[in-house]
């Protein structure tokens, strides 16, 4: 996806100065669409250091109200207000707001949209991250003519009204379309920050980061709101969720059903009933999705097939290529489509 070219009003030019984060709050913002990614910025920054490095981001959280209510009724105050000036380079961070529809007719949202309007977005300079429904709000400032954005599933409706000539994507955790950066909703915002420590610190500090938050999974751009790691897990039951969540976390150790069962405390047969009666799938093929869903993601990440294969657990390149097709996957694992 093409970023916007031109003039912006923090400059030009790739810096490694550090990233300025604003986080733009309105009254009633969703509190884990902005305080999750400023928290794994946060744990990113203390990573850094650990090692030696310099902090990469300086957190800020401005608005046209300097003290007003999240959306759990945590009061809030010194927040900055709307700067006038913006350093390059710098990222502005639009959390989502309660409710089935946003209204934008209220005097602190106007002003943020007035705001926002002003905004020259460029890559690398001045780039927007939105969160939920912040993307509506981007809609509304005019900032995502032509962009291929993402939002909440019950939200995709009314981006798409409020922003006729914006590429609404659907049932993706985020997407990309530098210098725009949207996501789903809520937690994904998270995977969305996520993904951009990867880039600007380097995957490795991105996975300290995901480790501290206890994130199993990240999600890329590419995967579905709803990820196989989600899937077969709306259920309360114990046992399965501590075998899924060591799956999950380590697809290529040498899973079989017995050594599944030892973790879950039961037997073989019985183990295959519990994940039948609640999880609708039997403990191997839950196994098989699982690593099909890490090797995709070695492959994003540039490993060939047999690396791909191995990472994920999956004893050859064969397997891996039976378990594609088997699974429903169009093409094949060297040329997915």
């Amino acid at each position: 996806m093409p970023a916007e070219s031109g003039t912006n009003r923090t400059g030009q030019g790739r810096t490694s100065a550090p990233i300025e984060v604003l986080f733009a709050l309105l009254p009633d913002s969703l509190a884990l669409d902005w305080a999750g990614p400023a928290e794994a910025l946060r744990i990113a920054n203390h990573a850094l250091v650990k090692q030696g490095l310099p902090a990469r981001f300086v957190l800020r959280f401005v608005g046209p109200c300097a003290q007003t209510q999240s959306s759990v009724g945590l009061q809030l105050s010194g927040i900055e207000p709307l700067p006038d000036t913006l350093p390059a380079p710098a990222w502005v961070v639009l959390p989502g707001l309660p409710g089935q529809e946003i209204t934008v007719q209220s005097e602190p949202v106007q002003a943020l949209l007035h705001w926002l309007r002003a905004l020259r977005l460029n890559t690398h300079t001045l780039e927007l991250v939105t969160v939920c429904a912040g993307s509506v709000l981007a809609a509304h400032a005019g900032l995502l003519v032509g962009r291929h954005a993402t939002t909440h599933h019950q939200h995709l409706a009314e981006l798409q009204a409020a922003e006729p000539a914006c590429h609404v994507v659907a049932n993706r955790v985020f997407v990309e379309d530098t210098p725009v950066f949207s996501s789903a909703g809520v937690t994904t915002g998270i995977d969305l920050m996520l993904h951009r420590i990867g880039v600007i610190c380097g995957e490795v500090i991105a996975a300290q980061v995901a480790q501290t938050m206890v994130v199993a999974m990240r999600r890329g751009p590419q995967d579905p709101e709803l990820s196989p790691f989600l899937s077969y897990r709306n259920h309360l039951h114990p046992a399965l969720h501590r075998v899924q969540d060591a799956v999950s976390q380590q697809p290529a150790q040498d899973w079989n059903l017995a050594s599944m069962s030892t973790l879950a405390c039961t037997s073989s047969r019985h183990l295959t009933r519990l994940f039948m009666a609640h999880a609708g799938i039997a403990p191997l093929h839950y196994l098989r999705h699982i690593r099909l869903a890490m090797a995709q993601t070695a492959l994003q990440s540039g490993s060939n097939v047999t690396q791909a294969a191995a990472l994920a657990g999956f004893s050859s390149d064969t397997q891996l290529r039976r378990a594609w097709h088997q699974l429903g996957q169009t093409g094949t694992p060297s040329k997915p489509k």
